[in-house]
């Protein structure tokens, strides 16, 4: 169970969300596509379509082209005490292949997409053809996504405790905006809802769903915009790895100099335990994300050693005015009006 906490507008996790989907389509995986705001049909027409090996090379190779120049123009920039360590490299995926990539300029094309089995649910839709419904003091909602997602598992032959005759594949479940007001939820409405358990409730049975079939679930929510500290604490242990990301849209960060290469920040607040009492920590922690012309990237935030963008014009005569002080000697600066700290 993946938990993806949105950007403020929305516009980068629902990037994240589209990339989940268009992997199960190349990898041939049965899809479950959830959504109260956007139908899911026109989330599948949106997906990026996929780059070929060839081209991908040909992405990387320009990236790589234009990273070296930038070398070579900031190699007489930096300070020479800095010029023999080792480098870091920016995107941990330059050199080893994972997955498949994808270009976010071009949709996937419709043959692509019904090559693969999937099922949508749209809340509005599934709400006006029965009247409403409530199980163990759940949200009508909530309650119609788990019993939908729980009837496909059943008879699409994902239920992992029953031997299947048929050949084993992988269902991809992808659930839009959960907790937000348009699933009948009031947990970003106010800091003490009248319901604060039901979205608790349904991630506690949904997770023993994904335990029991074989499934992966991607679930993105406004966490922004809920107050009450203690429903996300108790959606973070119900999940098993936790990502926010932060966007730079209508930030001061957005015109920081020292950003000026990214567009939002990545935290992993909570990875997998893998058959440990507790998660492996990673060495990484500064993760931040850019979007290219046609790539989708998450990278090493590395910021710029040279300041020169960042200083002042007053600091940069400060700056001047205290080296003339030192190349006229010992005597020059007792008497000179400028202090120096060393």
């Amino acid at each position: 169970l993946v938990f993806t906490e949105e950007d403020k507008y929305g516009l980068y996790s629902n990037l994240l969300f589209k990339y989940f989907l268009a992997e199960g389509v190349v990898c041939g995986h049965d899809l479950f596509v959830a959504s109260a705001k956007e139908h899911p049909d026109n989330i599948l027409k949106e997906l990026p379509a996929p780059l070929l090996d060839d081209t991908y090379q040909k992405e990387l190779g320009d990236e790589a082209a234009a990273v070296k120049s930038e070398d070579f123009q900031d190699s007489m920039k930096i300070a020479w005490r800095y010029q023999n360590l080792p480098k870091m490299e920016a995107s941990p995926t330059t050199y080893t292949k994972f997955g498949h990539y994808y270009d976010v300029s071009k949709k996937m094309s419709p043959e692509l997409c019904q090559s693969v089995k999937w099922h949508s649910f749209y809340l509005h839709e599934e709400l006006s053809f029965e009247p409403k419904m409530k199980t163990c003091k759940m949200n009508s909602g909530y309650a119609r996504l788990l019993q939908s997602i729980q009837r496909i598992i059943s008879q699409e032959g994902f239920d992992g405790s029953d031997p299947q005759k048929k050949q084993r594949n992988v269902l991809r479940i992808g659930i839009q905006s959960l907790g937000s007001i348009l699933w009948g939820d009031d947990v970003c409405c106010s800091d003490t809802p009248e319901d604060t358990h039901s979205l608790t409730k349904f991630l506690y049975v949904l997770r023993g769903l994904l335990r029991k079939s074989l499934s992966a679930c991607i679930i993105t929510v406004p966490a922004h915009l809920i107050q009450n500290k203690a429903i996300m604490e108790r959606v973070t242990n119900l999940s098993d790895m936790v990502v926010g990301l932060e966007s730079f849209i209508g930030s001061e960060r957005e015109t920081n100099p020292l950003y000026k290469d990214y567009h939002g920040l990545v935290h992993v607040h909570q990875i997998p335990r893998l058959n440990s009492l507790i998660c492996d920590v990673s060495d990484t922690k500064d993760l931040a994300f850019r979007l290219k012309r046609k790539l989708f990237t998450i990278e090493r935030l590395h910021l710029p050693p040279d300041l020169s963008d960042t200083v002042s014009r007053a600091s940069k005569q400060d700056l001047a005015g205290s080296a003339k002080l030192l190349s006229s000697g010992c005597g020059a600066m007792a008497i000179g009006k400028k202090h120096l700290d060393f």
